[in-house]
């Protein structure tokens, strides 16, 4: 599975998790990527920006078998096949159009979410799937959404030339941030668009983008979890893969046909333009390309990050989510109630707790942080041959390296408070949105109104975290998390409450557990509901729990701000370094790390060499599915419809004779954010739906390595197959149009 890069904490614009959190951070994300040899880039690299397509790729794709030209893939006068693709949740995963009445595919993994919110023991849509088969059936999904590209204008001029060298980065952020709220304003004025202004290339060049935003996306059909995750964490970055990764919502419209939040007499998008399925199949060296939203790379990241990234960042991310995981897992074994609830929450954080471990043997098996190293000494006796070139850029690395060296303690700190306090500790976050009612019943306590407005807010919120809740399982957690925060980072950055922990408890964290558990009423939804008919707020801060909270958060955000006193010299070093080397390579292409802005790779369908005497081939059959098959591994479990259809080979138009095909692998450059992307062939057609990435190139958001890197693709013919002969969901094919 595909990261979802929900880690970004970087840069100004379209974020994977909001659109208003992404338009609060600026800085050193959107880098140039490629930079760790000096040789020209292949054709199967690159996260390409569709507006320059004419200029930069077009001639290099149409010689590779391309039938488009860069006006059917990008225009904003006509239809073209941007406007088939979206970010869904603002850039979590990508989504395609395949019907002119809204239908629309992606992933099963970006879909979870949504399956596993409408499951329950009466209806385990994880375990059996589910499929609607009349439009009354489709289930809504509050909070879901799409976003369609329609410009993407550069306005690096414009906001350039209010910037100078002078500036501390501070002061150019201000800058930016006043620019753009104009230009943004202006750009959708009287519109139901939205704007950003994001930065590209370390901050040297920004573009306006204009979306549309639909609101209303009801969950249509999903294979079970036996198809749409088969294999699981086992097989997860690892070729060859047999998953049927896919989903099926619809886009719902308002009456008038513009976004909408939720209505029953909401109507079916009627799209600018829909993927044409091909059932024409692949071969070996076959063109394909991917649209999509990648949302974070680090190919320009210097080797003293690199270091960082191997020695804290993903050591602790492995260490704590590990922990948390072996605890969740016990309890789902246990019940089919925790199982359906936790399901989603474990998934998420195993697919990047494993992707962790990859990226570290990645790192260690490709020699990336010398290879970076000598790319540094290059840089450098180019900057020192020239005495101007000295002045401008000669400071750019010990920005760096100071910023990360001095922030090492700060980063790791910051990093366990994050991971294993407040994601780790589910009632840490859930008690601290009550800090809204406690303000407005303190700035308020005469008005009603305004209280009650509060509590209607709070009273979703606590139905949507019970829901998903097991107190016995959050309290093995807790205590696990507090012992493992308390034995890894230093006193100084403890939250107040360690202390009590230490004075009043005489470090038993038993008992404080114990304690917390029995006393706050955030870990029992009767008890809160009840505080809710009178609240006050004396009670709330006598809960241990809100304490927690509290203390929790007032020392994040004092670790933060030191964080973001170093950050401020490496958001200034990167800068230079990207504007240097774009000088010394004056006759390279540069494209930018992916940021969640639409992009496009281009490469070809075909096999590898995973190490000596390994060679992997290009696809996958339902054969694959049947000996991976193991009754007792909830894992490769095999649908018992599935193994039917397989012993009488009834593949219908979507098989291969006796073979039926499940997965594909491409070279094309991907990342988090383009899990669901349409796999397109050389006629813009789809033929697959990239989710995965291979285990030998779990470094490719540092560094693209041409020889390993794979795109691992769902099959359309798989997809199609599963809807029709397994689900019986033909009138969802009949939507559609299919080239035989």
């Amino acid at each position: 599975m595909i990261p979802p890069s929900l880690k970004r904490e970087e840069g100004r614009g379209v974020s994977p998790v909001s659109k208003e959190s992404a338009m609060k951070k600026t800085g050193i994300s959107f880098l140039l990527a490629g930079l760790f040899t000096l040789c020209n880039i292949r054709a199967d690299e690159g996260m390409w920006l569709l507006p320059l397509l004419e200029e930069l790729n077009i001639s290099i794709m149409q010689e590779m078998g391309l039938k488009l030209s860069a006006d059917q893939i990008y225009n904003i006068n006509t239809s073209s096949l941007k406007d088939a693709i979206g970010a869904l949740d603002y850039g979590s995963c990508t989504a395609e159009l395949i019907s002119p009445d809204g239908l629309l595919l992606t992933n099963h993994h970006c879909g979870f979410d949504e399956i596993q919110y409408h499951s329950s023991v009466e209806h385990d849509y994880l375990t059996d799937g589910f499929w609607a088969m009349i439009r009354e059936e489709e289930l809504p999904n509050p909070g879901k959404t799409i976003s369609f590209l329609i410009r993407m204008d550069d306005i690096s001029d414009v906001i350039n030339l209010r910037l100078n060298d002078r500036m501390t980065e501070s002061e150019r952020q201000e800058i930016i941030a006043e620019i753009s709220d104009s230009i943004e304003n202006e750009a959708i004025n009287g519109t139901h668009y939205e704007a950003s202004i994001v930065q590209f290339f370390g901050g040297n060049k920004f573009y306006l983008i204009i979306t549309e935003t639909y609101l209303d996306v009801r969950l249509v059909g999903a294979p079970p979890e036996s198809i749409g995750k088969f294999g699981h964490d086992t097989d997860n970055w690892i070729w060859p893969r047999h998953t049927g990764d896919f989903t099926l919502f619809r886009v719902y419209t308002g009456p008038d046909g513009k976004p909408a939040e939720y209505a029953p007499e909401n109507i079916p998008l009627k799209p600018r333009n829909f993927l044409t399925i091909s059932l024409k199949g692949i071969q070996k060296n076959d063109f394909a390309m991917v649209i999509g939203y990648p949302g974070i790379t680090n190919r320009y990241m210097t080797s003293w990050e690199i270091e960082q990234v191997n020695e804290i960042d993903n050591p602790n991310r492995i260490k704590i989510r590990g922990l948390r995981q072996d605890l969740m897992m016990e309890d789902m074994l246990s019940s089919n109630e925790i199982r359906i609830k936790y399901a989603s929450k474990y998934s998420t954080s195993s697919n990047y707790w494993k992707y962790s471990i990859g990226q570290n043997e990645g790192i260690k098996n490709l020699d990336l942080i010398n290879r970076q190293k000598h790319l540094e000494n290059q840089f450098l006796e180019w900057v020192n041959a020239d005495q101007e070139r000295t002045e401008k850029y000669g400071q750019s690395f010990d920005l760096v390296k100071n910023a990360v060296l001095n922030n090492r303690d700060y980063h790791h700190a910051r990093q366990y408070i994050l991971e294993a306090l407040l994601s780790g500790i589910e009632f840490i976050n859930f008690s601290a949105s009550f800090f809204q009612l406690f303000m407005t019943v303190l700035e308020y306590p005469d008005d009603p109104q305004a209280i009650g407005e509060v509590i209607e807010s709070m009273q979703r919120d606590i139905n949507d975290f019970f829901k998903d809740y097991n107190a016995a399982t959050d309290k093995k957690v807790t205590l696990a998390m507090l012992q493992l925060f308390s034995e890894n980072v230093k006193q100084q950055f403890h939250p107040d409450f360690f202390a009590t922990i230490s004075i009043k408890y005489k470090g038993n964290f038993e008992k404080y557990v114990d304690k917390v558990f029995k006393k706050s009423m955030f870990v029992d939804r009767n008890r809160l509901n009840m505080f809710l008919e009178s609240p006050d707020i004396r009670m709330l801060q006598k809960d241990p729990a809100f304490g927690i909270a509290i203390s929790v958060y007032r020392k994040y955000f004092e670790i933060d701000d030191q964080y973001n006193y170093y950050q401020e010299n490496l958001n200034r070093g990167h800068r230079l370094y990207i504007a240097g080397l774009t000088e010394m390579q004056k006759d390279r292409k540069f494209y930018p790390d992916a940021n969640s802005t639409m992009r496009l790779s281009y490469g070809r369908v075909g096999d590898y060499q995973a190490r000596d005497a390994v060679h992997y081939e290009f696809y996958t059959s339902l054969t694959g599915v049947m000996e991976k098959e193991d009754p007792d591994n909830p894992e490769f479990v095999v649908d018992e419809r599935l193994k039917q259809l397989y012993q009488s080979k009834d593949y219908g138009r979507y098989g291969m004779g006796d073979i039926m095909p499940v997965c594909f692998t491409t070279n094309n450059d991907i990342t988090g954010g383009n899990s669901g992307s349409p796999v397109l062939n050389a006629g813009g057609e789809l033929i697959g739906i990239a989710f995965d990435g291979n285990w030998e190139a779990m470094s490719s958001d540092l560094a693209f390595e041409p020889e390993l890197q794979k795109c691992i693709n769902v099959d359309i013919r798989y997809v199609l197959f599963i809807m029709d002969k397994f689900a019986g969901a033909t009138h969802l094919i009949e939507e559609m149009i299919i080239v035989e």
